[in-house]
């Protein structure tokens, strides 16, 4: 059996989350079948080292590894790049060659990108997964290729199946084994490793001392949500090791480093991974929920001290604290003032004034009924939504693109929302 420890040595790959060590051995484990595998994972999150674990420790380790990024090769020519084409097939064919596909023959071939292939190129793929041929751009001839698939994505392909931009079948053909990569927001034990790990390599490469965190900018480092990843992580590492003069940091210098994100103060969803691999409607619709819900609690807050404030002191009261500090710092206030203070079932303190007359008017005040007017804040979250859009879209004047990221939300989400709810503007 291999050594999950021996295998990150290998291939440089630091951490020991649970999670983690769980796609390593499943990249093992399939690693001598030809079965196809969908590695999916964040950007920056070191996909690129699970299709190189997979080759070398299959039969094919011997044959090609080729690597091809699908999203760096224009819609025009990736036809003839993965499949190779014939002399004359188009402008500039000046002579027949092969594609990618035969280049890996009897090898592996590592999709990266594959949710950037275009639907064409998306049913010749499925036909050569299916049967190992294929025909290169311009001629009839079938040529036959025996080659592992490995693919990789950073998109939500369930998503883009249901908007009609990847095949069902491919997915479900690639998908034979699936193997996701943990985000490094879900490995913060491996956070403060990989610091370190690459601050050695700059201090080695840069010939300087290798710059340290004090505790309290560690656990800075372990509470950002890292965005971007392992790779943010190295390229925010190098640009300390470079530009501070100091080697041991504090919070305060390394919160220069760490960029702000919106959204970064929501409250983290881990379990539910639908929404890492390039957004989801829903995820964007559970932000506004929560910017709503915040924004209720808030306002029921003020209401609340807003009331206190008008029954005990009208307008001369400067309420801190949170309510039960309220309630106490007002009556302390009003202790000289107050004979009885009485507690209302609904909360309210009533005061009784010493300065009574007669038992009428002590009477008259225990019936006096609060005449005050409360009108209940609509609780719908639908309507909060709309409220929320309506004023995003007053504010930019119409214009959804700003309004869209004033919300949070993609502008596709946006249009759907406007002509949900009939919103004009």
């Amino acid at each position: 059996m291999v050594n999950i420890q021996q295998i990150k040595q290998r291939y440089g790959i630091i951490g020991n989350s649970e999670a983690l060590n769980r796609a390593i051995d499943v990249a093992v484990q399939v690693a001598p079948t030809d079965l196809s595998v969908l590695i999916t994972g964040e950007s920056g999150t070191g996909k690129e080292v699970f299709p190189q674990i997979i080759h070398q420790h299959s039969i094919r380790k011997h044959g090609s590894y080729v690597a091809v990024n699908c999203g760096a090769i224009p819609e025009g020519t990736i036809d003839s790049e993965l499949f190779g084409h014939e002399k004359g097939a188009f402008t500039g064919a000046y002579s027949d060659r092969k594609g990618y596909f035969e280049e890996a023959n009897e090898g592996t071939i590592f999709l990266d990108e594959i949710g950037e292939l275009p639907l064409a190129t998306q049913v010749r793929l499925l036909r050569v997964l299916e049967s190992g041929e294929f025909m290169r751009v311009g001629s009839s001839r079938i040529l036959k290729t025996n080659v592992r698939v490995v693919a990789a994505t950073n998109v939500n392909l369930e998503k883009a199946i249901k908007e009609g931009k990847f095949r069902e079948d491919l997915f479900y053909r690639l998908n034979s084994v699936p193997i996701n990569i943990p985000p490094l927001r879900e490995r913060v034990e491996d956070i403060y490793l990989l610091f370190r790990k690459f601050a050695a390599d700059f201090a080695d490469r840069y010939r300087m001392p290798a710059v340290k965190l004090d505790q309290s900018a560690r656990e800075m480092l372990e509470r950002y949500r890292w965005p971007g990843n392992i790779r943010q992580l190295k390229n925010i590492t190098e640009q300390i090791s470079i530009i501070e003069k100091e080697r041991v940091l504090t919070a305060s210098d390394l919160q220069k480093y760490l960029p702000y994100h919106e959204g970064d103060s929501l409250p983290a969803l881990i379990g539910d991974r639908e929404h890492q691999f390039g957004g989801t409607d829903f995820s964007n619709e559970r932000e506004i929920l929560y910017k709503v819900l915040f924004d209720m609690k808030r306002d029921m807050n003020d209401l609340k001290k807003l009331v206190l404030e008008i029954l005990q002191h009208g307008n001369d009261v400067s309420l801190k604290g949170d309510n039960a500090e309220i309630i106490q710092n007002l009556y302390q206030d009003t202790a000289q003032d107050l004979t009885n203070p009485q507690l209302l079932k609904d909360g309210t303190i009533v005061p009784f004034s010493q300065s009574r007359q007669n038992n009428t008017a002590t009477e008259e005040h225990h019936n006096i009924e609060d005449t005050e007017e409360f009108v209940e804040e609509s609780l719908s979250l639908e309507e909060k939504e709309v409220e929320l859009i309506k004023k995003a879209l007053e504010k930019h004047s119409g214009k959804r693109k700003q309004a869209a990221k004033e919300l949070g939300i993609s502008e596709r989400t946006l249009y759907r929302k406007i002509k949900e709810h009939n919103i004009e503007g």
